[in-house]
């Protein structure tokens, strides 16, 4: 195999050499999207038990440098800040999917970049390159091995988000095209995180594990350490290893000219993107519904796989597709609240849930649903949804983020300063603005 075969020799050069005037102005305006939507889901629970809890975790071994934690008045180190921000952006279910391989892209790629560009004094303009370059390489990752690798039980948000925030990591800091090649190597030693440990706290510690180990790699290769050239695609590489023979294609084709960041969606209700035509197929159902005597929901093999399940707590609450269809139908909304444990123990909640069935409608592509009611009278009603709110088929506009960020706890001042990200010689104003007083 020479050089120019390798998955990661190709990425390394994109990384390294894709040209800082290179981006179109609607991929620009898509990483401030991007940027602003993950700022808005860190905001909003930025006093959350798992947050305070990975903080005190972290604390005690954080280094001098000091970087911000959103939301919060302590500060920590860049490898802290990337872990406990990344915990923050992902703990909703709230933040940003490329529908295809469900991958959240901003949420282990962003911390890192802001800690490193907070402490070492890189532009605004810097990060959000970095930020593309790495959410691509995270999201061509994963669909060279998608669906397999999710079905297989990886929670591939978190072992592509190494890959993600190793490349932007490596961009940010300049590194050459080997260099690059080699921090996504180190990254492939790191990657980890199983779809069984969703509905836990666990899911947390590997969510903060992609973002702080991405930027370790990144650190490693620029110190001069090597990792072998297949580390993703090899024998006994990353992609075998977890099950998959990689389709290096979907890694390196159109590289530069085919964006899948450009794919970014982004969420309307705080739960498993799957779910969201459940919730639209309900609140289009709800108007005028008698007494429910049964429901039905049918979608593809990943909606029943992520939500057919039991509920035991408000994690599950948020990829259930019987607490979605609940709270939709008796509340009309599914907001934050909608998916806290009081209303996981709620008697009108868990009554509706009850008369809750899914099954399999292969014929319907991912992301689409159909919710079929029926009444005590007998009578039956349907919605089918297969462009919900939020998808590429019915996308937010900026004003609909801007309300989402605010929802979540954000200020003008805040929104502004994420607008204008790329105009400021760093960092630091608009990171001052996130830290709590």
């Amino acid at each position: 195999m020479t050089q120019q075969d390798y998955a990661g020799a190709a990425l390394g050069r994109f990384i390294a050499d894709f040209p800082a005037d290179g981006f179109s102005p609607a991929l620009w305006h898509e990483g401030r999207r991007s940027l602003l939507n993950f700022f808005g889901g860190a905001l909003g629970v930025a006093q959350d038990p798992a947050v305070a809890t990975a903080l005190k975790v972290m604390a005690p071994f954080s280094g001098p440098e000091r970087a911000t934690l959103i939301g919060r008045p302590e500060k920590l180190d860049a490898m802290g800040a990337a872990f406990v921000n990344c915990i923050a952006a992902n703990l909703l279910d709230f933040d940003d999917t490329h529908l295809e391989t469900v991958i959240h892209p901003t949420a282990a790629v962003a911390p890192p970049l802001l800690a490193l560009a907070e402490l070492r004094g890189f532009s605004g303009a810097a990060v959000l390159e970095a930020f593309l370059i790495g959410a691509e390489v995270e999201c061509r990752i994963g669909v060279s091995v998608s669906p397999g690798h999710y079905a297989r039980g990886w929670h591939i948000t978190s072992t592509c988000g190494v890959f993600g925030a190793a490349a932007g990591c490596a961009r940010l800091l300049g590194l050459d095209p080997a260099q690059s090649w080699t921090a996504l190597g180190i990254a492939a030693s790191q990657s980890a995180g199983l779809v069984e440990n969703l509905p836990s706290a666990a899911k947390n510690v590997g969510m903060g594990n992609a973002a702080r180990n991405g930027l370790l790699a990144a650190l490693f290769a620029e110190a001069g350490y090597g990792a072998a050239p297949a580390a993703i695609e090899g024998r006994l590489g990353w992609a075998r290893a977890m099950g998959d023979a990689p389709d290096v294609e979907r890694i390196t084709g159109g590289l530069g000219a085919r964006w899948e960041i450009a794919r970014n969606t982004y969420k309307p209700y705080p739960a498993g993107i799957v779910f969201h035509a459940v919730i639209d197929a309900c609140l289009e159902l709800r108007e005028g519904l008698g007494e429910v005597a049964d429901i039905l929901v049918e979608g593809d093999q990943l909606l029943l796989d992520r939500g057919d399940r039991v509920l035991r707590n408000e994690r599950d609450a948020r990829v259930s597709i019987h607490h979605c269809v609940a709270v939709a139908l008796s509340r009309g909304r599914a907001g934050v609240e909608d998916f806290s444990l009081a209303a996981v123990q709620d008697a009108e909640v868990a009554a509706l849930r009850g008369k809750v069935r899914a099954g399999l409608d292969a014929s319907l592509p991912r992301g689409a649903a159909r919710v079929s009611v029926v009444l005590a009278d007998g009578s039956r009603r349907v919605a089918e949804v297969r462009a919900p709110r939020g998808s590429e088929g019915r996308p937010m506009s900026d004003a609909e983020l801007e309300a989402k960020f605010f929802a979540n706890g954000g200020s003008a001042a805040q929104a502004e300063a994420v607008w204008g990200l790329d105009r400021g010689a760093s960092v630091g104003p608009m990171m001052r603005l996130f830290a709590a007083r």
